[in-house]
């Protein structure tokens, strides 16, 4: 039943995310083709590939349900292939074969590509000591830190060109970019801390060690998050 609750909890928080960047991409490049749901297929691929290494392949039991909120739960709200596959019948409909076609070939190559790139860049962190090093009396999980970090970098690319595109409001825009960034830090910072205790690590004999595993992750994810507003903010 926990798992039920926090696939439904993540799936909740994957659509209105899905909506949220389709809408803001079809504003920006307009509808004359499916970028929208291109957009949001190819990033959850991306996505999902590397969180599949991250939080499967690494067999940690105590957050079962953490991993099933975010696979199943968030990329599964966020992707979506019954819009692509609507959209793609409506442009055979209006006599567009061939925008179909380049959105059928698009998104299943570029969808593919994506998982196998998440995937290989995953392997590649967790090749040296399981994507942990001896640190401060235990393990500094360096690979889910680096993790977390591309997650961030994507979330100020996208945040940015959807502020930038979207027409609401000041405030609402700073409700936002507070929210997503508050609650990305505090979940990528408590599987850090999960990842600690699953592996033998307690509270009262390593409190430091946890403690600058948050702070390491808060703040590369901090760098990340303001590089991808840099990089957003010159296209």
């Amino acid at each position: 039943m926990n798992q039920l609750i926090a696939i439904a909890l993540g799936g909740a928080c994957g659509s209105v995310l899905r909506f949220l960047v389709s809408t803001g991409i079809y504003q920006w490049l307009g509808r004359g083709f499916p970028y929208g749901t291109l957009t949001v297929n190819v990033i959850g691929s991306f996505l999902i590939g590397m969180l599949a290494e991250a939080l499967i392949l690494q067999r940690i039991i105590f957050t079962m349900e953490y991993r099933a909120a975010i696979l199943v739960g968030v990329l599964g709200g966020f992707t979506t292939f019954s819009s692509f596959s609507l959209e793609t019948l409506y442009l055979i409909e209006q006599g567009n074969l061939n925008k179909a076609l380049l959105n059928i070939l698009v998104s299943v190559v570029g969808c593919l590509l994506a998982v196998w790139i998440g995937l290989m860049s995953a392997r590649v962190l967790f090749i040296y000591s399981n994507g942990a090093v001896p640190w401060l009396g235990g393990t500094l999980p360096y690979a889910l830190i680096v993790v977390n970090a591309v997650g961030a970098f994507l979330i100020g690319i996208v945040a940015t060109l959807l502020l930038h595109k979207v027409a609401i409001s000041l405030e609402y825009r700073a409700a936002l970019v507070v929210v997503l960034v508050g609650v990305y830090l505090t979940l990528s910072g408590l599987y850090l801390i999960l990842y600690l205790l699953e592996h033998g690590h307690t509270f009262d004999q390593h409190l430091n060690l946890m403690l600058a595993v948050f702070v390491i992750n808060s703040l590369s994810c901090m760098a990340t998050l303001w590089l991808g507003l840099l990089i957003a903010k010159q296209v």
